[in-house]
């Protein structure tokens, strides 16, 4: 049986590329989503093998999407990106993900990450992998991030600019739940205005500046 494969991004067209070149390697491509929200839900409904995601998504960005997959799926999780920097390839392996690949490099690397993560490995494109050992090597490993999962994904729904009924919409708690969870974070972060959240969201790279 081929292997089932779910694609998450924002932007349509590459989704679209991606889609033509899985199927044609083979692979079968059992459902799309364009944030990480929707992604959750359409993993829980098709269980997939793997779920391919850029880390660049509204709502609800790919590593925490990554993040949350582990905790509660078996599906293996490749993030597709143009990020390289050590932050996002440092947090994206802590969330669980067992594929990093560059959108800059060759189609047949996403190819080979599919079937490498299937067989239990863990496959990164080769200029990240020099990246993450000298990251290690040189001890410039990121702190742990301070904030829960809900308020991660809160602070990025802010930093995209949701008022607190747009969040608790979205989240689908109270009004309530989502002023605490925002009073919280920024407590926890010593930050104590909207536009300081923005930017701190920014930095994280929760939010595309």
């Amino acid at each position: 049986m081929p292997i089932r494969v779910v694609l998450a991004d924002n932007h349509a067209l590459v989704r679209q590329g991606l889609k033509a070149l899985l199927e044609r390697e083979g692979f079968q491509v059992v459902g799309e989503a364009s944030d990480g929200q929707e992604l959750l839900r359409l993993v829980a409904n098709v269980r997939p093998e793997i779920a391919i995601l850029d880390i660049s998504m509204p709502i609800l960005n790919g590593i925490d999407a990554a993040r949350e997959l582990q905790k509660s799926s078996p599906t293996k999780t490749i993030l597709l990106t143009r990020h390289d920097e050590d932050q996002y390839v440092t947090e994206a392996l802590r969330a669980g993900v067992k594929g990093y690949v560059l959108k800059n490099q060759a189609a047949t690397d996403l190819v080979h990450a599919i079937r490498e993560v299937c067989r239990g490995g863990i496959y990164l494109s080769p200029s990240i992998s020099g990246t993450i050992v000298g990251a290690f090597l040189s001890k410039t490993d990121l702190p742990a991030d301070p904030l829960t999962s809900r308020e991660r994904q809160v602070l990025q729904l802010v930093g995209e600019g949701k008022s607190t009924k747009e969040v608790a919409t979205l989240l689908g708690v109270s009004i309530k739940t989502a002023e605490s969870h925002r009073t919280r974070l920024m407590q926890k972060l010593d930050i104590h205005e909207t536009a300081s959240l923005v930017r701190y969201a920014i930095r994280r790279g929760l939010v595309q500046p």
